[in-house]
């Protein structure tokens, strides 16, 4: 199984460390040709403004959103998740509007407000789930055909699926626990 990894910007090299260290064939995404071959996608964390500008500058926003658009599996996290909401708090970035969620971009603060917690995410089975939030969005509204997997004790929604879309507000690369990556590795096996 071949999945990219969009490397433009962001937390890149640790996702493509935890999908190797799952047996998958990872690979960075810089130029549109990068996509050929491919059977999933993972857009990263990191600032979503300058992932945004960059899929501009280097023509991979069209692409990945055509994939994306046509059932191809793609995982989104922090900053990812941004880019695939149909709308965004932040009228800087550009996102791709292929998921059907609202985002609010820096929900809980500046850097110093960043946090780890412990989830329930019932796809992933019992055990909770060490999730780290890093100047995180929210996800404020959940449309049609979208379902929420996890959520904070307040009730925010914080992970999400929408077919063989995947997004979380949390960073799952930069824990040891691969089973948010196994999740993604397993609808891209379904979908194949």
């Amino acid at each position: 199984m071949k999945i990219g990894v969009l490397a433009v910007q962001g937390a890149f090299a640790e996702h493509i460390a935890a999908l190797r260290q799952l047996g998958a064939a990872a690979v960075p995404v810089r130029l549109p040709g990068d996509l050929t071959g491919l059977d999933g996608l993972v857009i990263p964390g990191g600032e979503s403004t300058s992932i945004s500008r960059l899929m501009a500058t280097y023509n991979l926003a069209r692409p990945v959103k055509d994939l994306a658009g046509n059932g191809f599996p793609v995982f989104g996290t922090c900053a990812g998740m941004i880019l695939l909401a149909k709308k965004s708090s932040d009228s800087d970035v550009t996102p791709l509007g292929v998921m059907d969620i609202a985002v609010r971009r820096n929900a809980f603060g500046r850097q110093k407000d960043s946090f780890e917690t412990e989830l329930t995410i019932p796809v992933l089975g019992e055990k909770p789930f060490p999730a780290v939030f890093i100047r995180a969005p929210v996800i404020g509204q959940v449309y049609n055909g979208v379902e929420v997997l996890a959520r904070l004790d307040d009730g925010t929604s914080v992970a999400v699926r929408q077919g063989r879309l995947l997004a979380s507000a949390f960073h799952p690369e930069l824990t040891a626990d691969l089973r948010f990556h196994k999740y993604f590795l397993d609808l891209v096996a379904e979908s194949r």
